[in-house]
């Protein structure tokens, strides 16, 4: 008999079938077994009146007659009349998958991560993020952005400082990508606009809900802009077209979580970085440190003071400081102390940072040499722009923090299937 997905058991009603998948639940009252099954496409209850050798866990294949059963919550369900093991457990599982919520504490959760994932609300992190990763794919291109794929060995650091992963690359030293900053530039020379999904390295000893040491990246560069602007403009049109995807497709992921996902103004509200500072001073009594641009409090008052000020999740902060930014990011022309830098803040935490980029070799140079920078290993990132590379700007999205701060999780590592951090390399 043909395999029959559970999504299609409604058009198969009063006929025989045959389902494959896993047993999520059990419940043996002697007389009357109830099953709950899982395959890729939802959840059954399949039914049978006689006494089954099976386990929760187990992969099966049922077979039996579809009926629609209002009373069960997935309005159809399966009167069993065969039941046989795929594959069976070889010990009984460390926690309860049948339960609506999991319960476990972090670590738990992340040790047993082959086993945490098949729990359907997990899973609804993931489905959730398959649509955010389609929606930027799909988006960009209409955009009119081609997708490039760039290293992530690299003979040279892109952001400079320490934060880098050393690896040994035959008889040289390479690192692994803080970001495809380099590259996505370069290739505005080529293509003009261009996007990439890929991973991004930092070698950051953290121990907080927000960072890890590998994340999915989102970026993108443009060329041909009038100012940073145009880069802001950009990024807001397409985060409001895929959060408008997700709201539609991903509706029952989100009722998993009981959120309903955040709705992005036709114009993000913009506030300068020396703005945030005084309103967080004034109107919250909290002072950003001095040696930082703005530290995570800042970030939340932000988020806070959007919020109050402008009903938005989201804001811009723009003009962060020159000391604070790498080397290509662009100066501002009314104030050499700030440069043409923003963050985009949602919910109180930074999930996108961008800027115009200096597109003009003699000004990179001294940048470069303010900054106090040594050319070394990227003369071929340096060179291109001897060549007439045109304005452009773009940003690096922090995917994994997008889905924390829509589903309001508690951790970073949360929406992460295997995250990697200081203390984990497995599984």
């Amino acid at each position: 008999m043909e395999r029959i997905l559970i999504n299609q058991i409604e058009k198969k009603e009063g006929q025989k079938i045959m389902i494959k998948g896993r047993i999520l639940n059990m419940r043996n009252l002697g007389n009357v077994v109830f099953l709950i099954a899982q395959d890729y496409t939802g959840t059954i209850q399949v039914v049978f009146d006689k006494s089954i050798e099976v386990k929760i866990g187990d992969s099966v294949a049922i077979e039996g007659v579809a009926k629609k059963e209002p009373r069960s919550k997935y309005g159809y369900e399966i009167q069993g009349e065969s039941i046989e093991i795929i594959s069976a457990i070889v010990e009984d599982l460390p926690f309860d998958l049948a339960k609506n919520d999991l319960n476990l504490n972090l670590p738990t959760l992340l040790d047993y991560r082959t086993l945490s994932l098949r729990h359907p609300k997990v899973q609804a992190i993931f489905k959730l993020y398959d649509i955010f990763l389609k929606g930027y794919e799909t988006v960009m291109r209409e955009e009119g952005f081609t997708e490039v794929k760039t290293p992530k060995i690299l003979g040279a650091a892109t952001e400079g400082g320490a934060n880098f992963f050393k690896v040994k690359y035959f008889d040289k030293e390479a690192t692994l990508a803080q970001s495809p900053q380099f590259y996505k530039q370069i290739m505005v020379g080529v293509f003009e606009r261009v996007f990439e999904i890929g991973s991004a390295f930092r070698a950051e000893p953290h121990f907080t809900t927000r960072h890890v040491n590998e994340y999915i990246s989102l970026d993108a560069e443009m060329g041909y802009i009038k100012d940073f602007y145009d880069v802001t403009d950009i990024l807001n049109k397409v985060l409001k077209r895929i959060f408008l995807m997700i709201e539609k497709e991903g509706k029952q992921y989100l009722d998993m979580y009981n959120i309903k996902i955040s709705e992005v103004p036709d114009s993000i509200p913009r506030v300068k970085l020396s703005e945030i500072r005084k309103i967080a001073k004034e109107r919250y009594n909290y002072s950003i440190p001095d040696d930082t641009d703005i530290d995570p409090e800042g970030e939340r008052l932000a988020g806070r003071y959007a919020k109050e000020e402008f009903n938005s999740d989201f804001v811009f902060i723009t003009h962060y400081p020159w000391s604070e930014k790498p080397f290509y990011t662009m100066q501002s022309k009314e104030n050499p102390e700030e440069t043409y830098g923003f963050d985009l803040i949602y919910k109180g935490l930074e999930i996108v940072t961008g800027s115009q980029r200096i597109h003009i070799y003699k000004e990179l140079m001294e940048n470069m040499k303010k900054k106090k920078i040594k050319p070394d290993g990227m003369e071929f990132y340096l060179d291109t722009f001897k060549y007439a590379m045109p304005p452009h700007g773009g940003w690096g999205w922090g995917s994994e923090r997008t889905i924390q701060q829509i589903l309001e999780l508690g951790s970073i590592k949360e929406a992460i299937l295997f995250p990697r951090d200081v203390k984990r390399l497995m599984p």
